[in-house]
C-alpha cells in the first residue's frame, strides 16, 4: 500500500491519501481522542503522541499535530494508517451514528439568499477546501453576515482568515450583494 502525503496551508496539518475511499458521506472531524470513539482509524491515530486532530474526508485523512514536528510524527502516522487498512477494520464502527448537525439559523425571509449561499459553498468552496484537507459548512445568516463552520485543516489555520475574507466573502458578495461579511463560528 502506497500512501501519498500533501502539505496543507495549515503547517500543523498534513493530508494523507491512501489511494482508496476513506469515508462515504459527510466528513468527520475529531478534535480529541474521546470524540474519536466511533472510528477505529481515528482512535489508532490518537494513540500516537502529539496527534491533536483527525479529519476523515472522502479520500483522505488530515492529521493535525499538537506540538510535535512532522519529521518525527509523519512515519508513525503513515504506519498507523497502513496498519489500519491491512487489519481490515472499518473506518467507522458499525454502530456509528450520522454526524449530528448543529441547527442552522436564519430568518425565513432570507431562505432564498441562504439557498444560494449553500449552493455556492457546496459547489465552489467545499471542493477547493477539501483539496487542502478541510471542510467548510454553512451555519447561519443574520443581518447580512454569513456564518460558517471550519473543520479539519481549516480549523486553526493561519490563512483561514484570508480564505474567508478574500475568497469566500468576495465570491458570495459577487453573487449576493446582501452579503456584507463572512465569519467563522
Amino acid at each position: 500500500m502506497f500512501i501519498q502525503t500533501e502539505t496543507t496551508p495549515n503547517p500543523q496539518t498534513l493530508k494523507f491519501l491512501p489511494g482508496r475511499v476513506v469515508l462515504d458521506g459527510e466528513p468527520r472531524d475529531y478534535r480529541n481522542a474521546e470524540a474519536a470513539h466511533e472510528s477505529p482509524l481515528a482512535e489508532r491515530l490518537f494513540s500516537l503522541p502529539d496527534v491533536a486532530g483527525v479529519f476523515l474526508g472522502s479520500d483522505f485523512v488530515a492529521v493535525t499535530t499538537g506540538h510535535g514536528e512532522w519529521q518525527h510524527l509523519k512515519p508513525s502516522v503513515l504506519g498507523a494508517i497502513m496498519e489500519h487498512y491491512q487489519s481490515g477494520a472499518p473506518v467507522l464502527a458499525t454502530d456509528a451514528a450520522a454526524p449530528a448537525e448543529d441547527a442552522e439559523f436564519f430568518d425565513e425571509a432570507d431562505a432564498e439568499t441562504v439557498a444560494v449561499v449553500k449552493e455556492l459553498i457546496d459547489e465552489r468552496v467545499r471542493p477547493a477546501v477539501a483539496q487542502d484537507g478541510g471542510d467548510i459548512t454553512f451555519k447561519g445568516f443574520r443581518d447580512g453576515i454569513v456564518y460558517l463552520s471550519m473543520r479539519g485543516a481549516c480549523s486553526g489555520c493561519p490563512s483561514s482568515t484570508a480564505t474567508l475574507r478574500h475568497g469566500i466573502q468576495n465570491l458570495l458578495r459577487h453573487y449576493l450583494p446582501e452579503v456584507k461579511e463572512v465569519q467563522a463560528l
